[in-house]
C-alpha cells in the first residue's frame, strides 16, 4: 500500500532519495539509466489470457522493450503469472487489472481512448495494417486476446485499427508471447528512431523509480510510515 500520494510529486522524491540510500550503488545507477528508456507512449492490453506460461512471457517482453503499462483485463479468466516464465519482471511494470465490472473489456478500452490512446486490435483475420506500417503519430495500445478465441467482439468493435504479422507459411497464427514480442521490437524501435516525444514525463519518471525502489527495499512499507511520521513531526524538511 501507497502512503504517499503521486500528486505528492515533492515528498515522493525526497522519499525516492531515502529510499534509494538502501540500493546498492550498482543498482540505483541501473534504475536511474533505464529509467530514461521506458515509455508509456505505447501500451499493451490483455484480455483474458489465460495461460500462464505466455502471460508471464509478454511480461518479460514488455519490460525488456521498455514498456511499463500492461492493462489486463479479466473476464472470465484471471490472470496469472508463472514466476520461471517471468523472471521478475513483473516488479517493474505498472500493472493494471479491470476485473470489478460485468464489461471489464469496454471499461478498459474506453478509460485508454479518453487518456489518448488508439485501440489497435491484434488479429491475423484483419490486415489494416502491419508492424511496419502502422501510424504512430498518437499513444497506442496494442489488445492481444487468448489464443483460442482470439478478440471478443466488443475489444474489435472498439477498435481504431487492426495490425497483423505478415506470414508465409501453412499456420495461421503466432503463439500470443511471440506475436507480442515481435510487435513491441517492432514498434518500440521505430519510435525510438522517430522524433516522437514517447518519454516519461518528470512525473512518471519519479512515480516509477519510487514503484521500483518500493519492490527493492526490505519492509518499504514501514520505512514509508517512519519517513511520514519524520516529516510531520518536523524531523525532516520537505
Amino acid at each position: 500500500m501507497n502512503l504517499i500520494p503521486e500528486s505528492d510529486l515533492k515528498t515522493s522524491n525526497l522519499f525516492l532519495n531515502f529510499l534509494l540510500s538502501f540500493i546498492t550503488e550498482n543498482k540505483k545507477r541501473k534504475f536511474e539509466s533505464l529509467i530514461f528508456h521506458r515509455t508509456r507512449y505505447l501500451t499493451i492490453v490483455l484480455e483474458d489470457i489465460y495461460q500462464p506460461h505466455n502471460a508471464s512471457a509478454v511480461l518479460r517482453s514488455c519490460d525488456c522493450f521498455g514498456i511499463q503499462d500492461v492493462h489486463i483485463i479479466e473476464n472470465r479468466n484471471k490472470y496469472e503469472v508463472n514466476p520461471d516464465v517471468a523472471l521478475g519482471s513483473a516488479k517493474w511494470l505498472t500493472l493494471i487489472k479491470y476485473n470489478r465490472e460485468e464489461h471489464n473489456t469496454l471499461m478498459c478500452l474506453d478509460s485508454l481512448k479518453k487518456n489518448g490512446y488508439r485501440i489497435v486490435a491484434t488479429t491475423p483475420h484483419h490486415d489494416d495494417f502491419t508492424p511496419d506500417s502502422l501510424p504512430l503519430d498518437q499513444k497506442t495500445a496494442l489488445v492481444f486476446g487468448t489464443e483460442l478465441e482470439g478478440l471478443s467482439q466488443n475489444a474489435i468493435k472498439m477498435a481504431d485499427h487492426f495490425i497483423r504479422i505478415p506470414m508465409f507459411g501453412f499456420t495461421e497464427s503466432l503463439n500470443i508471447s511471440v506475436s507480442a514480442a515481435l510487435l513491441l521490437f517492432t514498434l518500440s524501435g521505430r519510435l525510438r528512431k522517430s522524433e516522437i516525444n514517447w518519454q516519461l514525463t518528470d512525473e512518471d519518471r519519479t512515480s516509477i523509480m519510487l514503484q521500483w525502489a518500493r519492490n527493492s527495499v526490505k519492509r518499504s512499507e514501514a520505512l514509508e510510515r517512519e519517513f511520514l511520521r519524520k516529516i510531520e513531526a518536523g524531523e525532516l524538511n520537505r
